[in-house]
């Protein structure tokens, strides 16, 4: 049951950073037994919200409260002491620990002045058993999956005895399965009376999950809703404060192939002993070919391969007819080739470094260390990037790690765009962005490949593979599967995963 009074209550919550507000006014109401989702664009607030509410941040103004008692926590360790955890989507545990020493990590049972040992894997698997988790506590953390980490994560909070739980994009590394397992948690402890904060960006989980829904819009509040009363429409109106013009006039055209032309990449019998069994795969000028698959299937193993960051063990890879061997992602770019990859944060940008020097880094990198690109150069070409793909950000010069996710994937697509290459690959290039800079990623897709650029498109969402590829390489188990056209249904594709072998 959900108790009528909130447990967390926030009102006109104000935040801002060097004079640009980030929150203006907001409110949030959490209620026990429940699980709120808080929903918005990149840049709508959320983070800034969580971090306020968690002490990372001190808010301006406004007021928050817990169980009716006013708060402010100077830190996350002050957050957890009152009862507030968060699971973010990076897990932050220390993947070099045991999985009973990451949950019970500063608050060790003890026998006199040695650490209970014993006690300590008792009481981490005392807390996993509540999640329905059985697992060897005492393996390192990094042993096992992303999955089983994000629900060592929760039973961490449990044994915080906290009261609110707040899950930051617990979803986007999950699959299908691992997604459904957390969700059954979240109810149980739903049913237990914890109150649950949920951010995501999958509006079908939205409405899996969900009881209530907060909507946040360029930093400030636009409504609280039950999940019955705002349907998937309304909701995306509320976020974007517009229709989605994809809404009304269905997905654009793809871009017309000359089947006669030459191929810019062919993969022949390319593979990596225990990565990827042999592949075929062939690219043309102009065209979007997707690679579809399950977590797991090989997709991003093949770009790895393709873009010189593996090497592979059998096979030929031929660009513009020629055969090439990539030994780097260097000679990869010397050859026209460019890669945004899966993990943005960790392997993408370069968080410290400004808007504008993360978006020349390519181009920097191709011309040498004897040609620099000067400061107003610099700027110029990230000012010109920045109006192209509408970037949000207050000047170039902020560093990208504080740019929302959907504005530091356009920056990576500015860093390789700059370089003009001749085929761009994106490893899960709307993962963890909203609605709308998910349509605008889109949208760049198919006028790169108008222009002439080819591209291979790797997705977890199989509507937006389905939407953009003139054909789907379809992947299972780390081999390629089969081929299918343009114009096929997600089912199509599914059916051709789950096929027998």
């Amino acid at each position: 049951m959900v108790a009528d009074s909130p447990v967390l209550q926030l009102t006109g919550i104000d935040k801002s950073f060097s004079g640009v507000p980030a929150l203006r006014g907001v409110s949030l109401r959490l209620r026990a037994g429940e699980i709120h989702a808080l929903m918005g664009q990149n840049g709508a607030g959320k983070s800034t919200l969580i971090k306020v509410l968690t002490g990372v941040y001190g808010a301006d103004s406004g007021e928050m409260a817990l169980s009716g008692q006013p708060i402010r926590p100077a830190s996350p360790i002050e957050a957890q002491k009152m009862g507030i955890s968060t699971v973010y989507q990076e897990v932050n545990l220390c993947p070099n620990l045991s999985v009973a020493e990451n949950i019970l990590a500063g608050r060790y049972p003890r026998r006199g002045l040695r650490i209970d040992w014993a006690g300590v894997n008792r009481e981490a698997r005392a807390l996993l058993a509540r999640l329905d988790v059985d697992i060897d506590v005492s393996r390192l953390l990094s042993s096992y999956s992303v999955a089983v980490q994000q629900m060592v994560a929760i039973a961490r909070a449990l044994g915080l005895s906290s009261k609110v739980l707040i899950l930051d994009e617990p979803t986007s590394s999950l699959d299908d399965d691992e997604v459904q397992s957390l969700f059954a948690v979240l109810r149980r402890l739903r049913s237990e009376g914890m109150a649950i904060l949920f951010v995501t960006h999958f509006l079908n989980q939205v409405y899996a999950v969900s009881d209530r829904i907060t909507v946040l819009r360029n930093g400030a509040w636009v409504g609280e809703w039950p999940t019955s009363q705002l349907g998937p429409q309304a909701l995306i109106a509320a976020m974007v404060g517009r229709e989605l013009a994809a809404q009304a006039s269905g997905p654009a055209p793809l871009p017309a192939i000359d089947e006669s032309s030459g191929s810019v990449l062919e993969a022949e019998g390319l593979g990596q002993r225990g990565q990827l069994q042999p592949v075929d795969l062939l690219v043309r000028k102009g065209e979007i070919v997707g690679l579809a698959g399950l977590l797991g299937s090989g997709r991003t193993e093949l770009a790895r391969l393709l873009f010189g960051l593996a090497t592979p063990d059998s096979g030929t890879l031929r660009i513009d007819g020629v055969a090439v061997d990539l030994d780097s992602p260097a000679d990869a770019v010397r050859h026209g080739l460019a890669l945004c990859p899966e993990e943005r944060k960790t392997d993408g940008i370069v968080a410290d470094l400004s808007l504008r020097e993360n978006i020349a880094l390519a181009l920097q990198a191709r011309r040498g260390v004897r040609n620099t690109l000067n400061r107003a150069e610099q700027t110029a070409l990230a000012e010109r990037f920045v109006k192209a793909l509408g970037i949000k950000t207050a000047s170039v010069d902020t560093p990208i790690g504080l740019l929302s996710g959907g504005n530091q994937q356009k920056a990576l697509l500015a860093r390789w765009l700059a370089i003009e290459p001749r085929l761009l690959i994106l490893d899960e290039p709307t993962r963890g962005i909203d609605v709308a800079a998910k349509q605008e990623i889109m949208d760049e897709i198919l006028r790169l490949a108008r222009g002439g650029m080819a591209v291979i498109f790797i997705s977890s969402e199989m509507n937006e593979v389905v939407r953009v590829s003139h054909r789907i390489a379809v992947l299972r188990e780390r081999r390629k599967v089969g081929e299918l056209p343009a114009g096929t249904s997600e089912d199509a594709v599914y059916d051709l995963i789950a096929a027998e072998a």
